[in-house]
């Protein structure tokens, strides 16, 4: 028996006008809204406005911390208008929704609608959270529920901070290239099948709007190419993640993001986020399978955005690369490989490889 959890979502301005709508269907009628300050302060009054005129009983309103850690899952799980409500209303981008969502899995499978102030990640709609040690070094993927329902407020995306959307639009390019390479040769099932042909449908919106996305919310602008992008992100890239992460087999990350998850274990100056790192992990991945000519254009496509196409742009050097070539090894897409167990040295050429030609643009 397989389960497939694939998350409802309401696009537009007037999306939260629908939450009273989406909670009668689920007999709900208790809710907590979680978030990060920042992220609560752009979406929650307005949310907390549609609550309360449909008569809903809004438990708290709960500013959580910043990142996805155990400490602040712990919290939530501490707090009794949270773990009192009948949803969580998980407001934010990536690690504001993966805190709640672990949160609400600990909490006898409490349902979480989801409402991305920021399209960084996919969080939205994948039954995944990913949880880090305070010190900022990963910790585990912790399988949860996908959040039932979202809200897809793209005039709120489009006044995010910019760095958030720019390490998104990051993020998203590993999708097709990831599972491409993970599930090459080795699908049978219907399930990976159909995540096989979503995820090539995630490249071409990034290429195509990313840029212009990009700048149109350096001027808080809500454009069709802003949407474009947002419900890539969220919905093809999410849709993907829960398609290919399975009881029976893994396909949804692969060497791009084991090379992120590697590097959060080296200190340095500077902090680097998630997508924007991974952005040059889909150099190496491409690298590593001798594709230059998607490499150069992935790498083109990066360093026209300012996504990193050399170690130096992530503040990492050949000094720390002994370190990443033990880091790596540790990560869970190394030791789950798929299509073929990895070769560190081949990786490591390939990490050169990509710098050389990011260095030479």
């Amino acid at each position: 028996m397989r389960l497939v959890e694939m998350s409802d979502y309401t696009v537009g301005g007037e999306c939260f006008s629908t939450i009273p709508e989406m909670l009668a269907r689920y007999n709900a009628r208790k809710v907590a809204l979680v978030g990060s300050a920042p992220s609560l302060a752009v979406a929650a009054p307005q949310i907390e406005d549609v609550l309360d005129r449909a008569g809903i009983e809004r438990l708290a309103t709960i500013d959580y911390g910043t990142h996805c850690t155990q400490s602040a899952i712990d919290a939530l799980l501490a707090n009794p208008a949270f773990t009192d409500a009948d949803v969580a209303i998980a407001i934010g981008g990536g690690a504001d929704i993966d805190t709640v969502k672990a949160a609400a899995f600990h909490n006898d499978r409490k349902m979480v609608f989801s409402v991305p102030t920021a399209c960084s990640t996919c969080s939205a709609a994948t039954g995944l959270s990913v949880v880090y040690h305070d010190d900022g070094s990963i910790k585990e993927y912790l399988r949860t529920d996908s959040p039932v329902h979202i809200f897809i407020n793209q005039h709120i995306i489009a006044k995010a901070p910019v760095h958030l959307f720019w390490a998104g639009i990051g993020d998203a390019l590993s999708k097709q290239v990831e599972i491409e390479f993970a599930s090459s040769g080795v699908i049978s099932k219907h399930t990976a099948k159909l995540g096989l042909a979503i995820a090539r449908s995630c490249a071409e919106p990034l290429f195509e709007y990313g840029a212009q996305a990009l700048a149109d919310v350096r001027e808080g602008r809500a454009t069709k190419a802003v949407q474009q992008i947002a419900l890539d992100i969220i919905v093809n890239t999410g849709y993907v993640s829960n398609l290919m992460n399975q009881h029976d087999f893994y396909f949804n990350s692969s060497l791009a993001h084991a090379f992120f998850n590697a590097s959060t274990g080296i200190e340095r100056e500077g902090r680097h986020m998630h997508g924007e790192v991974v952005s040059f992990g889909v150099l190496v991945l491409l690298a590593y399978q001798g594709k230059t000519d998607e490499m150069e254009r992935y790498a083109r496509f990066n360093k026209s955005i300012g996504l990193p196409v050399t170690l130096a742009d992530m503040d990492l050097s050949d000094e720390h690369l002994p370190r990443l070539r033990e880091l790596v090894q540790t990560t869970r897409e190394w030791k789950q490989p798929s299509p073929a167990p990895f070769d560190i040295d081949r990786y490591m050429d390939a990490i050169a490889t990509a710098d050389a030609f990011g260095r030479s643009l």
